[in-house]
């Protein structure tokens, strides 16, 4: 072998030593990484089988997963209910707030098939405010029955209970399953209001026909809340002093009145008149709601069913002793044309 060959031999000898080595090299360093790789997804903790944390199930979920999970579950909304109706709200209206970072650091280190904690924080004023204002769209206050006038005659506009929530209970309703993140409904707590007048309890009625010179006394009962009670002749005011028409109230009654003379042309220069058989008010008086006008008896039976007064209702003096015990201040009058 000549020097050159020994040479060339030699240089191949050595470059394939060194590819060999390269080639170790980078296989070792890709196993390494493979090792290295392998060796952190085996210690990435996570949630043992079973927890559950604020009703949320986290078996197996990394610290992240976790995290996005009750985050979630964060901003579910409570529902309140109350006959049939239904309200949802996020917790975070309600003034809660869940402690995340609490709940998934207590849910990786607890055993399997447990509950972790999760602390909710219920700021308390925040939800006295909600309440409050929730309250005020959804109470209802009681109506009593009242006496509207339908074609000429009255009628019963029946009562209708009210309701109003509860507000202390609710807050502490709320507050509980927002504690406890319960996902089943909250019944509001909710307080029936009674009206104070009925429709068996609604007062008298009183419809005076004008041109027909007629009273009629109504009372609660019959088909329609109201029954014809009783029937007067009467007299009403004459041409030049008309009674007012319209919708009045018994405002004041008096037991054997004075007569006070009215400011008005007809009474110009006359003097009171104390209480007596000469008295023009006679025994009774029922002033309505229009300071002028009243019901009253009469000594005059001869101006019964006649447009004679200055503007009252004149009754025979027995009916009007009758009808003041029958009706009270608050009584409508209605006063129509016939």
């Amino acid at each position: 072998m000549t020097v050159r060959g020994f040479r060339d031999r030699y240089v191949r000898r050595r470059l394939g030593a060194g590819m060999v080595l390269v080639t170790a090299i980078l296989v070792g360093v890709e196993a390494g990484a493979r090792a290295q790789q392998s060796g952190e997804a085996a210690v990435t903790p996570t949630v043992a089988s079973g927890v559950t944390a604020a009703g949320v199930d986290l078996s197996s979920l990394t610290a992240r997963q976790a995290r996005a999970a009750l985050e979630d579950r964060s901003y579910e909304r409570v529902t309140l209910t109350y006959r049939g109706r239904a309200w949802r709200f996020a917790p975070q209206t309600l003034g809660a707030q869940l402690d995340v970072a609490g709940a998934v650091e207590s849910a990786l280190a607890a055993p399997p098939r447990t509950e972790a904690q999760a602390d909710v924080a219920v700021d308390r004023a925040a939800l006295a405010r909600w309440t409050t204002e929730f309250a005020r769209t959804f109470d209802v206050k009681a109506r009593n029955a009242t006496i509207v006038l339908r074609r000429s005659r009255p009628h019963v506009r029946p009562s209708r209970p009210g309701q109003k929530l509860y507000r202390r209970w609710a807050q502490i309703s709320i507050a509980g399953a927002l504690r406890t993140s319960d996902q089943e409904p909250v019944e509001l707590p909710v307080r029936t209001v009674r009206p104070t007048v009925t429709d068996r309890k609604v007062g008298p009625a009183v419809v005076v026909a004008r041109s027909s010179n007629r009273l009629t006394l109504y009372r609660s009962g019959g088909p329609k809340g109201m029954r014809v009670w009783r029937k007067f002749r009467v007299a009403t005011g004459m041409s030049i002093y008309p009674t007012p028409l319209g919708s009045f109230t018994i405002e004041n009654k008096q037991l054997n009145p004075w007569w006070y003379p009215p400011d008005s042309p007809w009474a110009a220069g006359a003097s009171p008149i104390p209480p007596g058989p000469g008295n023009p008010l006679g025994t009774r008086w029922m002033g309505l709601s229009d300071p002028l006008v009243g019901i009253h008896g009469t000594p005059d039976s001869a101006s019964i069913g006649y447009s004679a007064s200055h503007g009252c209702i004149r009754m025979l003096v027995s009916d009007a002793e009758w009808l003041y015990e029958r009706v009270h201040e608050g009584t409508p009058v209605y006063i129509l044309p016939t």
